[in-house]
């Protein structure tokens, strides 16, 4: 049983790991004050409904309040990968950061309530704040140079390939041991290790995230193991009715309280804030902190245990059903093109500024018979009927292909999108597909085929509204709808998009897209009247991040 502090000290350390601040742009703030003052009013609601439903003491119940209080990014993000959707960027980057880092405030809170009420009340306010503040000062000195420390050996250290993970885990816990033995923070330790090391430029970085996906499951599903192996089911009937009201108050009113006033400063859509109130899925984290009274003895420890095993399974089983379905209702999930890609990462000695990444060219990937790509990727080599050719050998891509390319670590997964087979990108060759570069504004193309855009995008470019639409993130074969057409991206250049194409998705009445000529041969030279209007035009500068 004394495993699973180890098991949360990886899985906070993997939070950490994944926090990469340049990734938050526009979610820092939002999502650190979800984090901890958020935390804070979820705990403090739920303590009161539960002190009130199960008698017990104001302490008491925040500490209840404080279990339950953290939300479990992995099972938001999995739970959409499973159903083909992707968040929009701005809501995933809070939803992820928030996850990330609330873990940490709720650990603090229910070991310092267990604590608490330990003492019984035979220490002051103050001794309890200066342990409070010793504890924190502690663990983040400790974390911070040691993720310092794990950086510097990972780049110094000579090591075969396949040991760096296994460092970085072996340092993980000895960071949050060491924490603790100085009488601090282990948890908070772990923690902030994982951002500086996170945030570093660091040898086999992709290695080592993917090590830490398979142990931080692991570690997630020992945990839960750990709950089956600790529930009574007898033991749970007396609590069983005021369980499940907390539950029901955590997700219908105390975790959308907590969203709404601590996202109002912040600008988001009010369909953006009720998808938020409801994806506060429990999880891991939450059982770990049901067993921290189990272990210390605290009085009335099977009751905590008891309603957070309550709380923790209501919400997986009610919010974690039903999240791809609200995401699309609200239009805050979009579906996502692009499957998962096969890719080769070879790490570079010597420099930690690009890595090189190796993705087999099959039906249906974007790139196939295009020969660009973003000006950050540069291709190396292409193998082709076992051959291998240089880029400008082998000119376009084609199926069968090999293509290895020197990318920044930070984009490697924005380079994925384009080699991922995508059942949206439909063939030109048969289809009715007009093309547009990502320049041409939208107001054109809707008076030349009659589309019904709303007054403030016919202004923008095609580039810009889809930069609007997907929060600055667009990928080949994402789609507007224009009633009878669809705008599809083709082509994307320094994540923005170049070019797209229409097409005419269904006929209405009396025919095909109604255009203001009946002759085919004009029907056909719009897009290149069109292009040569533009190109008499200054150039709008180009979108960038």
């Amino acid at each position: 049983m004394w495993s699973a502090p180890a098991a949360l000290a990886i899985v906070l350390f993997d939070g950490g790991l994944r926090t990469r601040f340049a990734a938050f742009r526009g979610a820092l703030y939002p999502a650190i004050t979800l984090a901890t003052l958020g935390v804070v009013m979820t705990a403090v609601l739920v303590g009161v409904v539960a002190s009130y439903l199960l008698n017990l003491s104001w302490t008491e119940g925040l500490l209840v309040g404080s279990i339950v209080a953290s939300t479990d990014a992995a099972a938001v993000f999995f739970l959409l990968r499973a159903g083909g959707q992707q968040l929009k960027r701005r809501v995933a980057a809070t939803l992820e950061m928030e996850s990330g880092t609330n873990d940490p405030i709720a650990v603090f809170m229910t070991i310092l309530l267990v604590q608490l009420i330990l003492l019984g009340g035979h220490s002051s306010v103050g001794e309890i704040a200066f342990a409070a503040a010793r504890e924190a000062t502690v663990g983040s000195l400790v974390g911070i140079a040691g993720g310092f420390a794990i950086s510097v050996a990972l780049n110094r250290i000579a090591l075969p390939s396949g040991l760096h993970p296994l460092l970085v885990v072996a340092s993980a816990l000895f960071i949050y041991a060491l924490a603790v033995i100085l009488g601090g923070s282990g948890f908070l330790a772990a923690y902030l290790a994982g951002i500086v090391l996170g945030n570093r430029p660091v040898r086999a970085f992709a290695s080592i995230t993917t090590f830490h996906d398979t142990l931080t499951w692991l570690c997630q599903i020992a945990m839960f193991i750990m709950l089956g192996l600790l529930v009574t089911p007898s033991k749970l009937i007396p609590d069983l009715a005021a369980a499940f009201a907390i539950a029901f108050f955590l997700i219908a009113i105390a975790r959308p309280v907590a969203v709404w006033l601590c996202l109002a400063p912040f600008g988001f859509q009010k369909h953006e804030k009720i998808f938020m109130s409801w994806v506060g899925l429990r999880g891991a984290v939450s059982i770990f902190l049901a067993a921290i009274p189990m272990l210390s003895q605290v009085p009335n420890a099977q009751t905590y245990f008891s309603v957070a095993f309550v709380i923790v399974v209501v919400s997986l089983i009610v919010q974690g059903w039903s999240l791809t379905h609200v995401g699309r209702r609200l239009g805050v999930a979009l579906d996502d093109p692009a499957p998962s890609v096969k890719r080769i990462e070879i790490d570079l000695p010597g420099q930690l500024d690009e890595e090189l990444v190796g993705y087999p060219i099959v039906e249906g990937s974007p790139v196939v018979g295009h020969g660009t790509w973003p000006a950050w990727a540069k291709p190396v080599l292409i193998i082709r009927n076992e051959a291998i050719l240089s880029p400008q050998e082998a000119g376009t891509l084609r199926i069968g292909d090999y293509g290895y390319f020197l990318a920044p670590p930070q984009r490697v997964e924005r380079l994925d999108r384009l080699f991922a087979p995508n059942e949206g990108y439909i063939d030109e060759e048969t289809s009715a597909a007009f093309p547009f570069k990502g320049d041409v504004r939208l107001g054109a193309i809707a008076d030349m085929y009659d589309l019904k855009v709303p007054p403030a995008e016919r202004e923008m470019t095609v580039a810009e509204l889809f930069n609007q639409r997907f929060e600055d993130n667009p990928r080949p074969g994402n789609q507007i709808d224009f009633g009878h057409a669809r705008l599809v991206v083709r082509d994307i250049d320094d994540d923005n998009v170049s070019e797209a194409r229409l097409d005419f998705v269904q006929e209405p009445q009396g025919g095909f897209a109604p255009i203001r000529s009946t002759s085919v041969r004009r029907l056909l030279g719009y897009p290149k009247r069109l292009a040569r209007k533009v190109a008499r035009k200054p150039r709008r500068k180009p979108l960038n991040e």
